[in-house]
């Protein structure tokens, strides 16, 4: 088992730069779209940070740390999903949600590298 923090994982806080990210910005869409699918992507955003967090609180169970970090990279893949919608809907946001986007992209991988990492290296 590893004795880091899990503040100190990259997947972390890159997690948690993006979601405080996407937050303001889904506040900045018209009102009645602020609560449906800004909602969703705020929800989604705040997913992957959250199982990143309880799946490192599960470390010592090596399947259930995999599980949450799997949910995690769902996540990702959940609000790459939101934001080709969002692009689509909100043309006026189109460059901002486009390199949200390929940071998305960039944590999902970072995710999926760590799980391989964590299933080829970690103790059961």
């Amino acid at each position: 088992m590893q004795n880091t923090n899990y503040k100190q994982l990259e997947i972390y806080q890159s997690a948690m730069d993006l979601f405080l990210k996407i937050h303001p910005l889904s506040l900045k869409l018209p009102k009645f779209e602020m609560y449906e699918l800004g909602g969703q992507i705020r929800r989604s955003a705040n997913g992957i940070v959250s199982n990143i967090v309880e799946g490192y609180g599960r470390r010592k169970y090596k399947a259930e740390f995999i599980r949450f970090l799997i949910f995690s990279h769902s996540g990702c893949l959940e609000t790459q999903n939101h934001l080709e919608k969002l692009m689509v809907l909100y043309p006026d946001y189109q460059d901002e949600f486009i390199k949200l986007y390929g940071r998305y992209d960039h944590l999902g991988v970072s995710i999926f590298r760590y799980i391989s990492y964590v299933e080829k290296n970690w103790k059961n």
